[in-house]
């Protein structure tokens, strides 16, 4: 099969296809024929050898996919041949076979179409857990959301808007601001053109947000606590600025908010029952209208040296998937 091959640390625009024997699945896992696969910024990192899983070489990239059973592995039970499936192994999915684990896979209602499947295990997931386990936020409540036109970022806009949420959405320039509104925030504010701690306090009378989503770190991460309402959870999704801030004790205590983290890549270990019962909220949620994945664009998998180039650059919005 054709896969693309990690051997050595490397930049991914030195990615390279190649042809390897297709897996044979293990006990407990599945072989699914990869239909699409998720493009996410930890691919990035885990082939550069900087992100905190190092895996052995040789590996494969890819964390999360979408695609047809093809093969069971010895003791697998709830998945058939020919199933539909959505899975977030970690790595593996950008090739054109992927044995996963049957523990990360989920079985696909006909609805979702595999390309939007693709981008739920990670995104969806880990907003959906976020605003909903650790931020518990309920109907009224004004949910600031960061970088709200990037993949979780929209999201987060989605998931709050469906929970009833007012949105309010922080991006840089016009078209991510417009991709913001599309998708259910009520205000956007340009983090290049203001300050959004003063616009968030001004767009909610001075009381700040019960909610603010922070996937960025650093400044913006600072900037929040100037914004947040009494009583206000704070979430730390990731630090996409590069930027890990700290924080005075004393500002927690004053303002009486609490910070919650987020780490969803640990929850297939601690919590597996969790992650399928967030991921069937999930499809209700898809089938009822009320998210849909943004697809920025479709590459092939010869692609992905392109695709992560787009990813780092910071000029695309949603989701990029690659099609093996």
């Amino acid at each position: 099969m054709r896969a693309v091959v990690v051997e050595k640390w490397m930049e991914p625009a030195d990615l390279e296809v190649g042809e390897i024997p297709t897996p044979e699945p293990e006990a407990g896992s599945l072989l699914v024929e990869v239909a699409a696969a998720g493009c996410n910024f930890s691919d990035l990192l885990i082939v550069q050898g900087r992100y905190q899983v190092k895996p052995p070489f040789p590996f494969t990239p890819g964390a999360e996919l979408a695609g047809t059973v093809r093969s069971l592995g010895p003791g697998v039970e709830g998945f058939a041949v020919g199933d539909r499936v959505l899975a977030s192994p970690g790595t593996g999915a950008f090739a054109e076979f992927a044995a996963v684990p049957a523990a990360t896979a989920q079985r696909l209602p006909d609805a979702i179409p595999f390309d939007h499947a693709a981008a739920l295990p990670i995104i969806y997931s880990t907003s959906y857990a976020a605003l909903v386990d650790r931020a518990s936020l309920v109907p009224g409540e004004v949910l600031l959301v960061h970088a709200a036109a990037g993949g979780v970022g929209v999201a987060a806009v989605q998931i709050g808007t469906a929970l009833g949420a007012r949105v309010i959405a922080t991006a840089g320039g016009a078209a991510k601001l417009d991709v913001a509104r599309a998708h259910g925030a009520s205000e956007a504010i340009d983090y290049r053109e203001e300050d959004f701690a003063q616009r968030v306090l001004e767009l909610t009378d001075g009381r700040g947000a019960d909610v603010i989503y922070d996937s960025v770190g650093g400044d913006v991460f600072e900037r929040s606590l100037k914004c947040i309402a009494w009583n206000g959870r704070l979430l730390v999704i990731g630090f996409a600025s590069g930027t890990i801030p700290e924080v005075k004790i004393n500002r927690i205590l004053l303002k009486n908010i609490a910070l919650s983290g987020l780490h969803w890549s640990a929850y297939a270990d601690r919590d597996p029952v969790r992650v399928s019962q967030i991921l069937k909220e999930l499809f209700v949620l898809y089938e009822s209208g009320k998210i849909a994945p943004v697809i920025y664009d479709h590459f092939d998998l010869d692609d992905l040296p392109h695709a992560l180039a787009e990813l780092a650059s910071r000029r695309t919005h949603g989701k990029l998937i690659i099609n093996p």
